[in-house]
């Protein structure tokens, strides 16, 4: 299967400048579940700019429906 990395590029919300994995969905899932993380695209752009990827985080903002 080939990435489809510049149309993933298209709705990526990751604000990690960096990052190796942008628009390299598969990577970056692999990467944050090893974390115990979900990736940045899980997340509203205001909630993804604070880094902070935890389930803890993501459970918050669903019980404020903010997911």
């Amino acid at each position: 299967m080939k990435c489809k990395q510049a149309k993933n590029l298209e709705r990526c919300n990751c604000t990690y400048a960096s990052c190796s994995r942008k628009g390299m969905c598969c990577e970056c899932l692999t990467y944050h579940l090893q974390s115990w993380e979900l990736p940045g695209c899980c997340f509203p752009k205001d909630a993804e700019a604070t880094y902070d990827r935890s389930f803890e985080h993501f459970a918050r903002l669903v019980s404020e429906n903010r997911v």
